[in-house]
């Protein structure tokens, strides 16, 4: 096994797979917090304020054995007038929510982590705007039975079938998806963790 270069303190199989495809070796540490907002907290502080709390639960934790690896921890959300959509909980607000990003443009925000044992610590919040085309009722109700929206953000995945639903974004794809790649490495680049890093060791 490649050595790995940190810890993912996310159980999201999407962020494994975004660092396996930039060849970024990692050992998975999932953290589980209470992700509810608190009351009056804008969006962008949410989303990083929950990255920020995983990243420091994931050093406490009693799997966190090499000491001089960093940790990685992200959070995102959907932000449609004003209001966090986070997963849907059942099947009625699943469809709420598809209806209300039909024909219309929301954000995407991610919030990013990266943490020390040795006390060094950084974060940061992107944002991507995705817009919808109109949806039709049996899209909408075709959907959520697929059952691919229901563990995701906003009831979608552009990374699937949600991708049909696109006309346009602006911004960071892979932030949508749950990851912002350019953003995450200009982080890690402050740990050692650089893209040279990453190309040299595609041809050890």
């Amino acid at each position: 096994m490649t050595k790995p270069l940190l810890y993912l303190a996310s159980s999201s199989p999407r962020r494994r797979e975004l660092l396996a495809q930039i060849g970024l070796p990692h050992l998975s540490l999932p953290q589980f917090i209470d992700e509810s907002a608190l009351p009056s907290e804008a969006a962008t502080a949410y989303v990083e304020r929950l990255a920020r709390e995983k990243a420091l639960r994931a050093l406490a934790d009693p799997d966190y054995f090499f000491d001089e690896l960093p940790v990685l921890a992200a959070d995102t959300t959907v932000v449609q007038g004003g209001e966090i959509l986070g997963k849907p909980a059942d099947a009625v607000q699943g469809r709420v929510m598809l209806r209300r990003l039909s024909d219309a443009t929301h954000e995407v925000l991610t919030g990013i982590a990266v943490a020390t044992r040795g006390g060094l610590f950084e974060s940061r919040v992107v944002s991507t705007r995705v817009s919808f085309r109109a949806l039709e009722e049996h899209e909408v109700l075709s959907y959520w039975a697929s059952g691919e929206p229901r563990d995701k953000a906003g009831a979608y995945a552009i990374q699937g079938r949600g991708a049909l639903f696109v006309r346009h974004i602006e911004g960071s794809y892979s932030n949508v998806v749950g990851l912002p790649l350019f953003e995450t490495m200009q982080l890690l680049a402050n740990y050692g963790i650089s893209s040279a890093l990453l190309f040299n060791g595609m041809r050890a």
